[in-house]
């Protein structure tokens, strides 16, 4: 290849110290840094054994710049990607912004109203997207898009100009135009959607500031320059591509698979020496029911990040030879929340780390006491440190940033110590008989069955209309999990209130290609005729009857 980059003169660098140099944080200045520091170094092991180094990484990523730029990609331009995890994604992602363009990843299970929305709202013109997930796009108003690159085959749709990969994004020769300003630190570099699990996606703005004190070096000071950090979450999350990008950030390297699969998990670290990874819901779930093995803790694996935390983290550090560390984070946000290796306080997401502040509060934004529950809020003493804003929704953004905070929507405890614990979603909560009940906390007592691989708790309606609880649950791969039993195990474990009244069992629950349970088709199916009632069942249950008190 003969790919040439026109020079240009860049402004001067902030002389906010809040604010790294560029070629800290901004992709461009990222890719050639490395190359011109440690151009043999491994930024990446991929999923066919094959890696690149820094200097193959820069080459790519100037090759598919290029093709780009011929499709008319410019500065500050919106591009949807639409494909699962693969090496082609990354180039993609990173030469985006090598041009000062911004990554949209969409979900690849996005069809018809929810993709004519994310569409829409990304005013993108152009799309990369999987040749399978393409025709879904015929059936839907596409808004500003005129042109699509297909990828993995060549596939026309009626209205949209379209090109195959291989055609518009490997040219072998040309030069790569200079941006038409210096690329900033707080320019937009992505864009994520929100899982939309209870609503229309919002499109949260992300400048490379807020991806960067997401997951840098001063925010997860545990990961280094040496890690190797398999990503395992699709790149359309920020669990995918901002942790590419803050491995790139370290000069470290990343493993890259298509997703996250609990059979072939330790194979994958073993095989590519991986020393980091990040386990999202039910994964820790799945990895802690394998049936042990005497070599367990035979493994590169130096640092889980398990969100949340599942079972006995002292026994699973120990038995895998690795140290767990939780967080509690969001899309919008900057992990402002972080804990000590291989936290000891049941149910902990951390402390808040240095650089946030975070408060919880009433509906009225104003501070419960210590101990009570509220809805956490947050702000960042860096400028552009968390999201920009939901991208064409000013009213989302406006109710997100009332009062100069941003709003996470969760609701958390705070202790003496300064621990934070997760309580729920603000709209996942039940409400039993006039006692808030934790959902969270439910499934963290229902999942510690030993036969049970995943749980979501939601709320039903009673007779009387008000709210019941239920769980869903899966069992583990040859097991079988007895209602009366799960019952009897959880009656001592829990406040009556909290035990559940509705079992329903099924092989695997609803989730998004995240991980994330889709308690809104839960919620949708309710009561169904497969649904086990335990007052139907006989077994009612009541508080204790105290002795009075004088």
């Amino acid at each position: 290849m003969d790919i040439e980059v026109e020079p240009f003169t860049q402004t001067a660098e902030s002389s906010d110290p809040r604010i790294p140099p560029r070629d800290q944080v901004v992709v461009r200045d990222l890719v050639e840094r490395w190359n011109r520091e440690a151009p043999e170094k491994t930024f990446a092991v991929l999923d066919d054994g094959s890696t690149w180094s820094y200097a193959e990484l820069r080459r790519l990523v100037l090759q598919t710049a290029l093709g780009l730029q011929r499709q008319g990609v410019k500065q500050g331009d919106h591009v949807i990607v639409w494909m699962p995890n693969s090496p082609a994604n990354v180039r993609i992602f990173l030469a985006l912004n090598y041009l000062g363009a911004v990554y949209v990843g969409i979900n690849t299970s996005y069809r018809g109203n929810l993709l004519a929305h994310v569409v829409k709202t990304s005013d993108a013109r152009l799309i990369v997207a999987h040749a399978e997930l393409a025709p879904r796009l015929a059936e839907i108003d596409r808004a500003a898009l005129d042109t699509m690159i297909s990828v993995a085959g060549s596939i026309d749709v009626d209205g949209l100009t379209c090109v195959t990969y291989e055609d518009a994004l490997l040219p072998e020769s040309g030069t790569i135009a200079a941006p038409t300003r210096t690329i900033e630190p707080w320019d937009p570099h992505q864009i994520i959607y929100t899982s939309g699990t209870t609503g229309p996606s919002k499109a949260v703005l992300c400048s490379y500031l807020h991806i960067y004190s997401n997951a840098g070096p001063e925010t997860w000071p545990c990961i280094t320059g040496e890690d190797r950090f398999l990503i395992n979450l699709p790149l359309f999350h920020i669990g995918g591509s901002g942790l590419t990008y803050n491995m790139l950030v370290r000069g470290g390297s990343i493993t890259l698979v298509e997703r996250f699969d609990t059979a072939s998990f330790w194979e994958v670290i073993r095989r590519t020496g991986t020393t980091a990874t990040f386990l999202l819901g039910v994964m820790a779930q799945f990895i802690e029911k394998l049936p042990p093995a005497p070599d367990d803790a035979d493994n590169p694996l130096r640092v889980m990040f398990m969100v949340p935390l599942a079972g006995d983290i002292e026994a699973f550090a120990a038995r895998f030879g690795v140290e767990v560390y939780t967080i509690f984070n969001m899309t919008e946000v900057s992990t402002p929340i972080f804990s000590d290796p291989n936290p000891l306080v049941r149910g902990t997401c951390g402390k808040a780390r240095d650089g946030v502040d975070v408060r919880l509060v009433d509906d009225n934004d104003c501070e419960v006491p210590l101990g009570e529950i509220g809805e956490m809020m947050i702000r960042t003493d860096r400028p552009w440190g968390m999201n920009s804003g939901y991208y064409n929704n000013p009213e989302a953004t406006a109710k997100a940033w009332r009062n100069g905070w941003f709003h996470t929507g969760d609701a958390f405890r705070k202790d003496a110590e300064g621990n934070y614990y997760f309580v729920d979603r603000m709209k996942d909560a039940i409400r039993r008989r006039g006692e808030n009940i934790s959902s969270f906390e439910v499934e963290a007592e229902v999942v510690a069955h030993p036969a049970v691989r995943e749980v979501a708790a939601i709320a039903v309606p009673n007779e009387m209309s008000e709210d019941e609880v239920m769980v869903v649950v899966a069992p583990v791969d040859g097991h079988v999990i007895a209602p009366v039993d799960l019952i009897a195990f959880l009656t001592p474990r829990m406040a009556h209130f909290m035990v559940p009244r509705s079992v329903r069992i099924i092989d695997e629950l609803p989730k998004t290609p995240t991980a994330k349970v889709q308690k809104s088709m839960l919620r949708d199916q309710a009561v169904t005729d497969d649904t086990w009632d335990r007052e139907a069942a006989g077994i009612r249950l009541k508080g204790d009857r105290l002795s009075k008190v004088s």
